[in-house]
This record gives C-alpha cells, sequence and structure tokens, in this order.
C-alpha cells in the first residue's frame, strides 16, 4: 500500500478544507491594502501618496486614480532602471536579489524584479495548486512520484548585487528542500544551458527515474518526450515512465498540440493549466470540468481590467491613461479584457500584456484569450490568438494535419493588404485550399474578420511548412527551450524576415 501518498493526501485533503477559497472582492481589497501598507514609504509610494490613499474612503477607487497605468517601458523607465542601478526601496521595500529576464512576446528584452516576497508567494500559489489536486481523483501513489519540471536554467547569471535568469529557472532554484527529492531532472541538469545537451542528458538519465508529473511550455515538453523515446527506442513515453499520470501545461494554449502530444502517450493524461509569468503566479486550474483557470486573489496580486476595445487602447497595443479600468467585482464575463497587475514585486497597475476573459465569475475563473500586440487588427480584422487557436484546431480536423505552430501578419500585395500564415504542420498540403478554409472560418465565427474581408483585406494565403523549420528559427533568432515561446502575430517587416529564414531551409 502507498501508505507515504495516501498521508500526503490526507494532508492536502485537510489543507483544502482549512484553506477554503476567499470571497473575491474581500481578498482583492485586503490584497491592495496589505500592497499599499507595505509600499508606502518606497519612493513609488511616497510619489503617489499611498498614505493617503489608504486614509480615504475607498482606496481601491482612490488608487486607481491616483496611480497611473504602466507598461514595461514606462516602469522600467521612470522606476525600475534604479533598481538595476543598486538602489533600494524603489518600488518595494529593499532591494532584489534576482530579475527575471523575459524575451518575451512584446518586447524584446525585459528585466523584471523578483523580489523574495514573490518567491514566497510562488510558493504558496504551488501550494494551492498542489492542494486542488484533490479534485482530479488522483490515485495515493500519485504523491509519491517524481515530478519532471522542464524550464530555463537554474544557472543565473551574476550581476554585481543580483542574479538573472528565467523565472523558471530562478524558482527552480529556490525550490524548498522538502521537494528537491521530488524534482527532475535535478539541479545539475536544469544547470545546463544548451537546450540539446540537457535533453540528451535527460534522455540518459530517464530510465531510473520513476515520473508522476510533467511541467512546461507544451511546444518544449514534446520536444524532449520525443527524444527520450528516440533514445531509449520505445513506442510511447509510458513504456519507460509507466506511472506518469498529470501534464501541468502552461505559457501558451495546450490544445494545438493536444494531437500530437497524445501519439508520444499510451493513455492520456490529466492535464492542468497553469498562468505562471515573469511578473508572478497569477491562477492555476482548480477542477477537471473545466479548462480554465482560478485567479489566485489572496496572494499578493490585485488584478485590474481594462476592456479590450479601440478606445482604450493606442496605436502601440498600449492601456491610454483615461481607459475605463474595472475591479474584478466590476468585469463581466465572456468579454475579452487587458489584464493589469499590482505585486508584492513592486509592479503597479502593471500591463503584463495578456488579454483575458473571464469564464465564471462566480469561481474567478479565466481564459487567456491572446497577447495585447498579438493581436491582428491592422484592417479591422479583430482577430485573438484564442479565436486563431480554435480555427486551427478545424483545420487539423479538416486536413488531418498536426498543426503545432503558426504566425500571421498582414503585409501588402500589389497595393493591398493580405494575411499572410505560415503554418508548422507535420506534414505538407497546399496552401491554397488551406487558407480558402481558414478564411471561410474566421468569417463564420468572426463577424469583424467578416466585414473586413468585404472591403480592406483583399486576399488570405498560407504556406504549410515543417514545423522544425519555426524551431530553428527560434533557436536562432531567441533560444530553445525554457518560457520561449513563438509569436503568433508578427509585424510585416518581422513577418517577411521570418518568411525568407525559413524558406531558405527547404
Amino acid at each position: 500500500m502507498a501508505v507515504i501518498g495516501e498521508l500526503i493526501r490526507k494532508a492536502i485533503d485537510v489543507y483544502g478544507f482549512i484553506t477554503s477559497d476567499p470571497d473575491p472582492a474581500q481578498a482583492q481589497r485586503e490584497v491592495l491594502q496589505n500592497l499599499l501598507t507595505k509600499a508606502k514609504l518606497t519612493a513609488f509610494g511616497k510619489k503617489h501618496n499611498f498614505s493617503e490613499i489608504l486614509a480615504s474612503a475607498d482606496p481601491v477607487k482612490a488608487f486607481q486614480q491616483v496611480v497611473p497605468v504602466h507598461d514595461y517601458d514606462k516602469l522600467y523607465n521612470d522606476w525600475w532602471h534604479y533598481l538595476l542601478e543598486g538602489h533600494q526601496n524603489v518600488t518595494w521595500p529593499g532591494g532584489q536579489q534576482y530579475f527575471a529576464l523575459s524575451s518575451g512576446t512584446t518586447s524584446n528584452s525585459k528585466s523584471i524584479p523578483v523580489t523574495d516576497d514573490m518567491l514566497d508567494a510562488i510558493r504558496k500559489s504551488g501550494l494551492q495548486q498542489v492542494a486542488s489536486l484533490k479534485n482530479f481523483d488522483l490515485p495515493a501513489d500519485f504523491f509519491e512520484k517524481q515530478i519532471l519540471m522542464l524550464g530555463s536554467s537554474v544557472s543565473l547569471i551574476q550581476k554585481d548585487d543580483h542574479e538573472e535568469g528565467e523565472i523558471s529557472g530562478i524558482s527552480a532554484a529556490n525550490l524548498p528542500t522538502w521537494f528537491r527529492s521530488f524534482y527532475k531532472p535535478g539541479v545539475e541538469i536544469a544547470a545546463i544551458k544548451d537546450w540539446d545537451e540537457k535533453v540528451r542528458r535527460i534522455a540518459e538519465e530517464a530510465p531510473s527515474w520513476d515520473i508522476g508529473s510533467l511541467s512546461g511550455i507544451p511546444s518544449w515538453i514534446e520536444m524532449m518526450l520525443k527524444e527520450v523515446i528516440a533514445h531509449n527506442k520505445l513506442n510511447t513515453i509510458h513504456d519507460i515512465w509507466p506511472n506518469l499520470q498529470v501534464y501541468t501545461t502552461g505559457g501558451v494554449a495546450f490544445e494545438p498540440y493536444r494531437k500530437s502530444f497524445e501519439k508520444l502517450l499510451a493513455r492520456p493524461l490529466t492535464y492542468i493549466d497553469t498562468y505562471l509569468t515573469s511578473e508572478g503566479y497569477l491562477a492555476t486550474q482548480k477542477r477537471p470540468d473545466t479548462s480554465s483557470m482560478a485567479l489566485i486573489l489572496d496572494n499578493g496580486i490585485f488584478f485590474e481590467f481594462v476592456p479590450f476595445t479601440d478606445e482604450n487602447m493606442d496605436e502601440d497595443g498600449r492601456v491610454k491613461q483615461d481607459a475605463k479600468v474595472l475591479t474584478l467585482e466590476e468585469a463581466e464575463e465572456n468579454q475579452d479584457y487587458v489584464l493589469l497587475i499590482s505585486t508584492v514585486s513592486g509592479t503597479w497597475r502593471y500591463m503584463i500584456g495578456d488579454t483575458v476573459m473571464l469564464t465564471d465569475k462566480q469561481r474567478s475563473e479565466i481564459k487567456i484569450t491572446g497577447r495585447t500586440k498579438h493581436f491582428l487588427n491592422v484592417v479591422g480584422e479583430q482577430l485573438s490568438v484564442y479565436q486563431m487557436n480554435q480555427a486551427m484546431q478545424k483545420m487539423q480536423k479538416q486536413f488531418d494535419i498536426e498543426i503545432q505552430e503558426f504566425v500571421v501578419s498582414a503585409i501588402r500585395k500589389d497595393g493591398e493588404y493580405i494575411n499572410k500564415w505560415m503554418i508548422g504542420a507535420d506534414k505538407q498540403v497546399d496552401g491554397q485550399p488551406f487558407a480558402a478554409s481558414l478564411d471561410s472560418e474566421l468569417c463564420e465565427t468572426n463577424k469583424n474578420y467578416k466585414v473586413a474581408r468585404s472591403k480592406s483585406l483583399k486576399g488570405v494565403e498560407a504556406e504549410v511548412i515543417p514545423v522544425e523549420r519555426f524551431y530553428r528559427w527560434s533557436e536562432e533568432y531567441k533560444k530553445l527551450g525554457g518560457q520561449t515561446k513563438i509569436p503568433r502575430v508578427m509585424k510585416e517587416d518581422d513577418f517577411l524576415e521570418f518568411e525568407q529564414y525559413v524558406k531558405s531551409l527547404s
């Protein structure tokens, strides 16, 4: 009998009973009050009169009236650059031991402060995720198995008074001692910076591990599984890890990868979606009968919602300072919102770059629908990444292919705008009928796109190419593995360079 696993499962049940879901509005008010109280004597808190905000009749409204909305560039240029120069008490008390590096998909390079309070919050959010496993009807012995977390290198970069790395590497370098016996690939392999070398070592060590759970971005997890299978001459990954039962995904939507991913398995896994960013652990899926994630409301992050409409956004995809901004109480279901966060890392009314939709307000559950700058609206298409992903699932079924990556751009052809798609798939398909079907599907599901097609958007083209070319581009121009994501929407010049590169590989 799996005695230890049974004890862990009972402990999770008790923890879940003690820590029931908080009242959303009250929890968020308390989080904001705690943020303002702790940061009131920082340079940012003094500049924006946090003490007066706390003394006001309605601190939430006062906070929204006084503190401006920030994107990364504004917060860095106005405040965070002082942190990198060694100053303290800038946007959060004390200094920062870590900075999370992010190539991102909306900015070329970011250095985001990661405070001790944020690391503590990430650990607590991780415990909430573990506690929610009681809802997924997993056997007791699952809780004795190892967890393979495929992230960035834990070998961080030393810079003067701080260390730098991707958030997954920083988090893995600060795992609690009790968890390290469960953690794979282990610190030694996790410290390897070269992606190919790291995956090779994982494939070599795989037979000695008893993996029950995987965690990481879908594209890189899939590439790793393929290497383990090939190196060990397996049919499926369950031949070597028979107790694998759970995959915790995040970073991008999993559905486009499901078909190719499940070919590597002997049986389906339990899929759990999470929302861990360089700025914090925002949400996690807490129940099996939905793919939505519950916002983590009582752990150092205050959420705000900006209706994703033309009047609230400028031409660069930033929230306007006079935009209408809602609290969680005020937001409505099934609407696209730009997400703002204020956190224990000293981000204030910060535009994280994602758009989300509340799918269940009572449970505070959301879906990520896209990126503010990965939203195609050059000539009125108003296409979100969520809609693109939905369409790609239809194309997979219609053309019997596996679409793992794609990118689209509005480009000029013969003086008129067209949408050009590059599709990364497992086999070749004629681009002309693919483009026609994709165009028809988007017209059917998006009325704004349909209007654009009758006016300013004069055509749709598509090329279906081997998905490996996307990854080769990522390796050369970004990097492989870690938190690196393939952009879904590119500006015209970037797209033409990308197109030229992938064609050079043919």
